[in-house]
């Protein structure tokens, strides 16, 4: 099985459009006001928006949108730069990933990290004898 997409939602998709453009995604169908999808610079999963109301309102629930970077650090200074707002971040994290955290403009919280071979081969693994 493999990650095709994962959709969030936001009221207003110009703005989410405008965001996830800075954030380096590549837009592959724009259907605004209603729906657009995005594609990951690096690799084939997709992210889409779907106009509606967000559970998260920016205070830390609903959704979360891990990306994997492999320049941390360099990659937040650049999107920082570009205007994106973070509210932590990079900063090492107790489960071994390097992450910084802000907020999409329909309040879906977006992590960027790095996490090595930490990603599928943490020291604490369920099934450590096998090979990830």
């Amino acid at each position: 099985m493999r990650l095709n997409q994962v959709t969030v939602t936001m009221p207003d998709l110009d703005a989410g459009w405008n965001f996830y453009c800075i954030l380096g995604l590549r837009p592959v169908v724009d259907a605004r006001p209603r729906y657009a999808r995005f594609v990951c610079p690096d690799g084939d999963s997709t992210l889409s928006l779907h106009q509606g109301v967000s559970g998260g309102g920016g205070g830390g629930g609903g959704t979360m949108v891990y990306f994997e970077c492999e320049n941390l650090d360099e990659t937040v200074g650049s999107l920082s730069e570009a205007g994106l707002r973070f509210v932590s971040g990079p900063e090492d994290k107790s489960w071994l990933w390097r992450e910084a955290e802000l907020f999409d403009p329909g309040g879906n919280r977006i992590i960027l990290y790095s996490a090595g071979s930490n990603r599928l081969d943490p020291p604490w693994r369920v099934d450590r004898g096998r090979p990830a």
